[in-house]
């Protein structure tokens, strides 16, 4: 009777602070207010899949002959992204029309020449000073041993392009009177094939103050389907959303909710996770500085890593839907009333 009653007070203490936890996430869910719905709308549906794909077949070509870091093929790809920026009217951080980020070579392994990361920006008309960036890959793994060319295409040019559409909404709604109230970032990454050096470079050496960065969403394959959800192409894999900042994920989740219905699959993102995706793309960098990140990722698939991953074998309604998903989430994330809060700051977590 005894040791009953004390397991029923240590149940009862269980209970009482499962319940404790449970209101503070509830008080994280009602603190997120969804802002502007109609403008919303209205940029992220210029973003379409034509232009998407527009933009993939020639990033994705033979012309950048696989983008392998530092080489002809890369340095075009490079200028490519640069000159479209140029050509939308979005301003470099660096200002005038310097858009490259130099990494020197002896940041590299021994076999590589120097790169450069390329960056856009649009400053916030209330808060500049709080940056958000988004970010992507521009590099892949370049010509292989019998001379094919690793297009690439999924990866990473499926979020290279999705950048480059979400980048001209966002300008377009500045244009209009509508710019976001926080910076943004737009950050192509060189090296991510080789160790993700272009983003170690950059938080290194950042632009902005990293303690000034408040989120890094990073897209690393958003255009294909892999095997698991062959039956149900609705859907993205969100990885890194609730390890720093349980604000962001409650934000992606009532973003998704409120537009979108995609379905947001967490598996990659447990603990321990065999695959160790947390840890294998870009912003990996910026969370080990204690920034909260969102890695957007479609799964691996037969064409992964190979000459086959190629431009006709996107899916670009989905590209498109997925895109527009990760703008109405920087849209809130820019534009809400407070600033996004790590969980280490945030007073409905004490």
């Amino acid at each position: 009777m005894k040791t009953f009653f004390i397991l029923s007070i240590f149940t009862l203490i269980g209970t009482c602070a499962t319940q404790k936890y449970t209101t503070k996430i509830q008080n994280i869910k009602n603190n997120v207010e969804l802002v502007d719905s109609t403008l919303v709308f209205k940029y992220a549906n210029t973003i379409n899949s034509e232009e998407l794909s527009t933009h993939l077949y020639t990033y994705a070509s033979d012309k950048f002959k696989g983008r392998e870091v530092g080489t002809e093929g890369q340095k075009k790809a490079a200028e490519f992204i640069k000159n479209y920026y140029i050509s939308e009217g979005i301003e470099s951080p660096f200002g005038g029309d310097n858009y490259y980020q130099t990494i020197p070579k002896s940041f590299f392994y021994e076999k590589y020449n120097a790169s450069e990361n390329v960056l856009a920006f649009i400053k916030g008309s209330e808060k500049p000073e709080e940056i958000i960036i988004i970010s992507a890959h521009l590099d892949h793994l370049g010509i292989n041993e019998d001379g094919q060319i690793n297009y690439g295409a999924d990866d990473d040019g499926s979020g290279t392009v999705a950048l480059m559409e979400m980048a001209q909404a966002f300008q377009l709604a500045k244009n209009e009177g509508y710019g976001p109230k926080r910076s943004i970032l737009f950050l192509h990454l060189t090296g991510e094939e080789i160790g993700k050096k272009g983003s170690e470079y950059y938080t290194k050496n950042p632009v902005f103050p990293l303690e000034n960065t408040i989120t890094n969403l990073n897209i690393d394959m958003i255009g294909r389907v892999d095997e698991i959800h062959e039956n149900n192409k609705n859907y993205i894999y969100l990885i890194g959303s609730d390890r720093l900042s349980k604000e962001l994920h409650y934000v992606s989740e009532k973003i998704n909710n409120a537009y979108f219905n995609i379905d947001l699959d967490y598996r990659y993102n447990v603990e321990g996770e065999k695959n160790s995706y947390y840890t294998r793309s870009d912003h990996y960098n910026f969370a080990m500085h204690g920034i909260p990140v969102i890695f957007y990722f479609n799964g691996e698939h037969k064409d992964y890593h190979r000459p086959s991953d190629t431009p006709d074998k996107i899916e670009y309604e989905l590209l498109e839907k997925r895109t527009k998903f990760i703008f109405a989430t920087i849209w809130q994330i820019a534009n809400q009333e407070h600033c996004l809060v790590v969980d280490k700051n945030n007073e409905l977590l004490k």
